[in-house]
């Protein structure tokens, strides 16, 4: 049932009275991994952003030091997904849907004597809706300390590994997502089935772009015939490892970050 996480790591194999006898639960981090079930081109299952997700976080937690206490809860699996549900097998929340749903969570990690709570997102299309009840949960309990993060935000060298167009354009089902799923869960890749699609150029000078500081709404089949957005017939997983291996140190460190912080107090 743990997946990934290591089992020692994981909230739901604890009892009542593990949770209740917990030294120092304002401190304990909890991490709420939330993904998507949506396409990834023909050559990736729908399961990608789950599946990076925890993947990345069970590799953090093997790595992190025992003294820190930190449990992951079981991974959500839907997300805000309706930009790819014109591609067969996509399954999506609406935002009121995903809101309400970890609003309750937290609140039940809330009442159960925790006060930090990383919301780890792994889906690029969702990172507003996470903000938002990251930013409700503190209003409504101001001793409520909840991180709204984005899986790929942290120090990692992913972008090193990358052509030049991929780190522009290739922002679904292209080589770094093709990549980590070699190294994870080879077996569900159909790399024969790859195909490379960039989305159509906005016009020369345009401030505008698909993500960015000053993007517009789009629904996939606006940018790809494919559903991919960026070139997965590069993807190795040697390039798999080593991305897994660098953005899970990254998260060693944001899950020390969060144990440390204090909510901070104005003069």
């Amino acid at each position: 049932m743990h997946s990934f996480i290591p089992p020692k790591r994981f909230f739901p194999y604890l009892t009542w009275t593990d949770i209740q006898a917990m030294p120092n639960k304002e401190n304990v981090v909890i991490i709420q991994p939330v993904g998507a079930i949506e396409q990834h081109g023909p050559h990736l299952p729908l399961i990608v952003d789950a599946a990076i997700g925890v993947a990345v976080l069970g590799k953090a937690l093997e790595k992190l030091d025992s003294s820190i206490p930190a449990y992951a809860l079981p991974n959500l699996y839907y997300g805000k997904s309706n930009e790819h549900w014109h591609f067969p097998g996509t399954i999506t929340l609406s935002a009121e849907t995903l809101i309400a749903t970890l609003m309750e969570v937290a609140e039940s990690v809330y009442r159960a004597g925790f006060r930090k709570l990383v919301l780890m997102n792994s889906h690029g299309g969702q990172p507003q809706v996470i903000e938002i009840v990251a930013r409700d949960l503190h209003i409504k309990y101001s001793d409520f300390l909840v991180f709204p993060l984005f899986t790929w935000r942290v120090p990692h060298i992913t972008w090193e590994l990358l052509t030049p167009k991929e780190k522009q354009l290739g922002i679904h089902a292209g080589d770094a997502e093709t990549s980590i799923m070699l190294a994870i869960l080879p077996e569900q890749v159909k790399m024969d089935a790859a195909v490379a699609e960039y989305p159509p150029e906005q016009p020369e000078g345009s401030l505008l772009s698909i993500e960015g500081k000053l993007s517009f709404g789009w629904a996939t089949r606006d940018l790809s015939k494919s559903g991919v957005v960026g070139d997965p017939t590069v993807a190795t997983k040697e390039k798999g490892d080593r991305i897994l291996e660098s953005v899970s140190d990254g998260w060693v460190q944001v899950i020390k970050d969060v144990y440390a912080f204090q909510k901070p107090q104005p003069e």
